[in-house]
């Protein structure tokens, strides 16, 4: 399996092993033999920036160069496993051309495509109804869960007909905990409600507001050294210095913290522990969205904040 740097997929053996945040963090195994991995296609951090009109196809090279490491070892590709924008990474998004390049290389070495869309699908990035779609990408399989039940436990699997096919084999299969209608029941209804309530344009509507307020935040406290995501999947990484890319862990702790305080909750993410991430309930209302921004104005200005930074602002 091909997997990215920093990915998080579940908390199975086996989501476990393919999930970079996990096995390299504390109390993780590190890199099993059966899985390879690519760094994040980071276009802040990484060697190929925001800047490079060509930085989706570099990032996707990578991905190859993690087939050709496979093949070196004697193995076959089995797959390729990505979320559509990188939540544990620090809500990275892909760069243009990315998944294209690297779902035909997986591909052409006999893999599968498997898009984990379980905290960005279901209209969430507001411009298309599944974060994939923001790469003109069709996946071989998807994996949704979280957000299609509404805090109910409920998860979904869709693949193309060849694979389930494949999985159709004859041997009878059964569980005791899949498909009972209740829980399909609460499935439709979140997807009724998501229809019927415009939650989709709902959160590009007011997503592209949040972006636009956090850049004018940006453009005020130099600590703000990037501001990323769609729809209600929304990211700012801080930093000490925009040049260096010092990250300002402390400072996000901080920033948490006093949030916390005025009634917020907000946490830190990425690998580098710099990055807010703002992923809230699609129900979100504008004046929820300038309570936010007008509470994050007050607590950048704070001195506390200057003195966890070290840094005038």
């Amino acid at each position: 399996m091909v997997v990215l740097e920093a990915g998080y997929h579940g908390n199975t053996n086996a989501c476990i092993e393919m999930s970079s945040y996990k096995f390299e963090s504390k109390g993780g195994v590190g890199l099993s033999p059966h899985v390879e991995m690519a760094i994040a296609p980071d276009v802040y951090r990484g060697p190929y920036k925001s800047d490079d009109p060509n930085a989706g196809e570099k990032y996707a090279e990578l991905v190859q160069q993690a087939i050709d490491r496979t093949h070196a070892k004697g193995r076959n590709i089995a797959g390729f496993i990505h979320e559509s924008i990188l939540s544990c990474g620090g809500q990275l998004v892909l760069p243009k051309g990315y998944l294209r390049s690297a779902y035909a290389a997986i591909r052409k070495a006999g893999g599968v495509n498997i898009a984990d869309e379980v905290q960005v699908g279901f209209g969430r990035v507001g411009e298309y109804f599944w974060g994939f779609e923001l790469q003109g990408v069709v996946p071989d399989i998807v994996t949704m869960g979280k957000p299609m039940g509404n805090g109910h436990p409920l998860g979904a699997v869709v693949c193309t007909r060849a694979i389930a096919d494949a999985f159709d084999n004859g041997m009878e299969y059964f569980n005791t905990f899949g498909g009972n209608p209740v829980s399909c029941a609460i499935g439709l209804e979140v997807l009724r409600v998501v229809k019927d309530e415009n939650l989709q344009e709902h959160a590009l509507e007011l997503g592209n507001y949040l972006k636009e307020k956090l850049i004018e935040l940006q453009g005020k406290y130099p600590i703000i050294g990037d501001v990323r995501g769609h729809g209600l999947f929304l990211g700012f990484e801080l930093v000490k210095d925009r040049k260096t890319l010092e990250p300002a862990a402390a400072a996000c702790r901080y920033l948490a913290n006093r949030m916390r305080q005025h009634g917020v909750l907000m946490s830190a993410d990425g690998p580098l522990h710099n990055v807010i991430k703002i992923k809230p309930p699609m129900c979100f209302t504008k004046a929820n969205a300038d309570f936010l921004m007008a509470t994050l104005d007050k607590v950048f200005g704070e001195d506390g904040m200057r003195g966890s930074l070290d840094l005038m602002v």
